[in-house]
């Protein structure tokens, strides 16, 4: 298909998503509009006499070639709003985007959950995300999140090892890898889900694009998970925008002496479902569905000690300190047979003295 006239009607000022949008329900194409009479384009609501000498005086030309030659360059697709592969929950809001850029594939999202969080996530921040992102994609929940460091990074992760579905939203255009050292994983995702972005091929990752793209990410998700979190960060602001959507929001708690968690916290001091397992948020999700998994068997060959100390690292990350409260061991006897399960494959040390299972 060939995207010439979206591109046009997209470069024009004073054309923004609510008015592109009356105006393609109103003449059924980009093109039909740009062929409508003045009256015809003054009944839409919105259209004042200025966005009709905007229609008529603006070359959107340059605009349009420019994008369709970048298009065939960089071998992404067009998914426009009247595609049957345009997230269905991505019309309901109040500015959907006209079409998005698209690397990978959009069909078949069905039920999603946005992971978002800090850039600067702690080791137990990364570990949770990328085992809930892992859990839900085990239970056929597409992971939405936007690719950043941290807690993004981590969520994305943590659905391709689910061997589940993921999407990417990025606030730079889909051929402009954001940040470097993701290359591979926005390879991976293209495969196995999908990068969008609604901003134009070559568009830089400034700084005022990710406000605009976290309502992307929310309203492609029938939830948002919030992380970890500073009291002000982008990750509230995406938690703001999906409660104005509509959406359902599910933080997890974080340490309560710790800067990174607050905005989590208070989120759930405000009414935001505290998540402690991924049964948290399947039993919201459309259908009630809930996961059936059980906690990890230890390996059999384990001792008995080795694997009460398994059990208790199974469900989530523990540092030390709470693993020598929880097992009544001396530091001396945690110590060794903590050291013995690193050695058998059992149990991984994370940084900060965290140990959580493999």
């Amino acid at each position: 298909m060939d995207h010439y006239h979206w591109f046009a009607l997209k470069s024009v000022p004073l054309v923004g998503n609510v008015l592109f949008r009356r105006l393609l329900e109103r003449f059924g194409s980009p093109e039909a509009v740009f062929g409508a009479s003045d009256v015809d384009l003054r009944s839409v609501k919105g259209v004042s006499p200025a966005v009709v000498a905007s229609l008529r005086s603006h070359d959107p030309h340059p605009f349009a070639d420019r994008e369709c030659a970048a298009v065939r360059r960089t071998g992404c697709r067009i998914v426009t709003i009247l595609d049957d592969e345009y997230p269905p929950l991505l019309r309901e809001i109040a500015d959907p985007p006209p079409f998005l850029y698209v690397r990978g594939s959009l069909a078949g999202i069905g039920t999603s959950v946005a992971v978002v969080g800090s850039r600067r996530a702690s080791a137990y921040g990364r570990t949770v995300t990328e085992r809930m992102a892992e859990e839900l994609a085990r239970n056929g929940v597409t992971v939405i999140s936007g690719l950043a460091r941290g807690v993004d990074t981590a969520a994305h992760r943590g659905a391709l090892k689910g061997d589940g579905t993921t999407v990417g939203v990025l606030g730079c255009g889909v051929d402009v890898v954001y940040p470097a050292e993701n290359r591979q994983l926005f390879r991976e995702m293209a495969e196995q889900g999908a990068v969008v972005s609604e901003f134009p091929l070559g568009t830089a990752p400034l700084a005022e694009n990710f406000p605009r793209r976290n309502r992307i990410i929310s309203g492609i998700s029938h939830g948002v998970l919030v992380v970890e979190a500073a009291e002000r960060s982008g990750s509230l602001v995406t938690a703001r925008i999906a409660l104005d959507q509509g959406r359902d929001v599910y933080a997890i708690p974080g340490n309560i002496t710790s800067d990174g968690s607050r905005g989590a916290n208070r989120l759930i001091r405000e009414g935001a479902k505290l998540v402690e397992s991924v049964e948290d948020i399947l039993e919201e999700l459309p259908g009630g569905r809930v996961a059936r998994r059980g906690v990890p068997a230890p390996a059999p060959d384990l001792p008995p000690a080795e694997a009460a100390v398994f059990a208790l690292l199974a469900p989530e990350p523990l540092h030390i300190d709470e693993i020598i409260a929880k097992s009544a061991l001396t530091v001396g006897e945690l110590s060794a047979m903590l050291l013995r399960l690193e050695l058998k494959g059992a149990v991984t040390q994370l940084p900060g003295k965290y140990f959580c299972t493999n």
